[in-house]
């Protein structure tokens, strides 16, 4: 039998394609496409480890492991040349006859092969700006940084935690007034997920059967991470090599659990992959347009299960006494921490004129102890993270703006509708663009 390259089975489909107008044939052209390019994302998956996020797909479609023991230069030509036909075929897609969602399908699906390849261009060597490679991948950008907001900011903390020596100094020793004992930091954040799971579900279906498992790990450069297992369960990772304060299980608990990464995982699961059989939702690349939604959408999360007083009201009067600290201080330490979000902006910031060569890792330290008031430890494990992750770093404050820009426009006061629109977002095809 003769097999002819993928290129050339695409190119084949998309010149067929070009003489139909059946919808049935070119709904089977995007399901070629599909497979293709989740072929594409676990192929380039041996060469870039971080790209595949998680794959519960068919076991058949990954490729035969590269020969351990050797170095594997990565084939950029041929891959990029793949996501060049993909394209191709699905610009040949007579769009008329298909439904709005699948017309949205049509789009998200480009845009991700669009990505898949400019990350394939990169670790094949291709040099882009901090910038250029945020747009390419993640369709965002982050605006420059308002340095005099930060010093507004800086100057407000000054006040807030008066006394001698260096203000990142003093904030961290505030701080260490609220650090959780290690023996205590699973009850509360048990306690943190089972409030956020009980505030999510009243207003997200979820299936039946879905749940995660929690470890506490060190030696990683992030906070917390949810590796997706399929079947709608979760792994929840938490990070304890250093002090985990009052102020962060709640947050996690949202980010990661509910309504965040393990509700968006389920719900494309549930929604995409197993109701419509849309094959490019069995791959979940990190790298990807996707990637914005995701991390503003979990980062907008705990706004919308809890009103601010809600908040206060259950990190001071549950995980407070919980974490045998004192809750006539709640209060104060959660305007602290409200102050310190002001800050949020630095960490991208930094990370791009350090990843552009415009600061060296010492300057983007002592950028970071002074405008996000890291240790110089925590500085370091972030910097460990943006060289890691590059560009990643924008889908978390650019990712929180525009979902938030988003969602508060459209759900008119509606507390309800910002629930059915964050839902909506992993329910349905969404690109960062068109939340603009």
């Amino acid at each position: 039998m003769i097999r002819l390259p993928v290129i050339a089975v695409l190119m084949l489909g998309a010149a067929l394609l070009s003489c139909s107008s059946n919808p049935d044939a070119q709904r089977a052209a995007i399901d070629r496409v599909a497979e293709s390019y989740v072929r594409l994302c676990l192929e380039l998956g041996q060469y870039d480890p971080d790209f595949v996020d998680a794959y519960t797909g068919p076991e058949e479609w990954k490729p035969a492991p590269l020969p351990e023991g050797e170095e594997h230069e990565i084939p950029t030509g041929e891959l990029a040349l793949n996501a060049d036909a993909m394209i191709a075929e699905l610009d040949a897609v007579d769009l008329s006859g298909l439904s709005d969602i699948e017309k949205r399908r049509v789009k998200f699906l480009r845009a991700h092969i669009v990505s898949t390849k400019a990350r394939i261009e990169l670790v094949g060597g291709k040099k882009m700006s901090f910038d250029e490679e945020s747009k390419a991948l993640y369709d965002a950008v982050a605006p420059p940084c308002d340095v005099a907001s930060l010093d507004a900011a800086l100057a407000e903390l000054e006040a807030l935690v008066p006394g001698e020596g260096e203000l990142a100094s003093r904030v961290e020793a505030y701080r260490d007034d609220f650090v959780i004992s290690k023996d205590l930091i699973d009850p509360v954040f048990a306690r943190a997920i089972e409030e956020a799971r009980s505030r999510t579900l009243p207003h997200i279906l979820l299936p039946e059967g879905e749940s995660f498992d929690t470890e506490y790990v060190t030696g990683v450069s992030w906070g917390a991470y949810n590796w997706y297992k399929g079947d709608y369960r979760s792994l929840i990772q938490v990070n304890v090599e250093l002090p985990v304060r009052i102020g962060s299980p709640l947050g996690l608990a949202v980010h990661e659990g509910y309504p965040g990464h393990h509700v968006q995982n389920v719900l494309v699961e549930k929604n995409m992959l197993n109701d419509h059989g849309w094959m490019e939702y069995s791959v979940q690349p990190l790298y990807c347009p996707l990637a914005t939604l995701n991390e503003g959408g979990a980062n907008l999360g705990i706004e919308i299960a809890f009103t601010e007083e809600e908040r206060i009201a259950f990190i001071r009067d549950t995980l407070f006494p919980l974490a045998g600290l004192d809750p006539g201080r709640a209060e104060e330490y959660l305007r602290f921490e409200k102050l310190t979000r002001k800050l949020r902006g630095a960490r991208t910031e930094v990370v791009r004129r350090y990843l552009d060569g415009d600061w060296t890792k010492e300057e983007a330290t002592a950028w970071l102890q002074k405008y996000s008031l890291m240790s110089r430890a925590r500085a370091g494990m972030y910097l460990r993270f943006g060289e890691k992750y590059r560009s990643y770093v924008v889908t978390y404050d650019v990712g929180l703006k525009l979902v938030r820009d988003y969602i508060e426009r459209e759900a008119g006061g509606s507390s309800e509708r910002r629930w059915e629109l964050l839902r909506d977002l992993y329910a349905v095809p969404h690109l960062p663009s068109d939340l603009e």
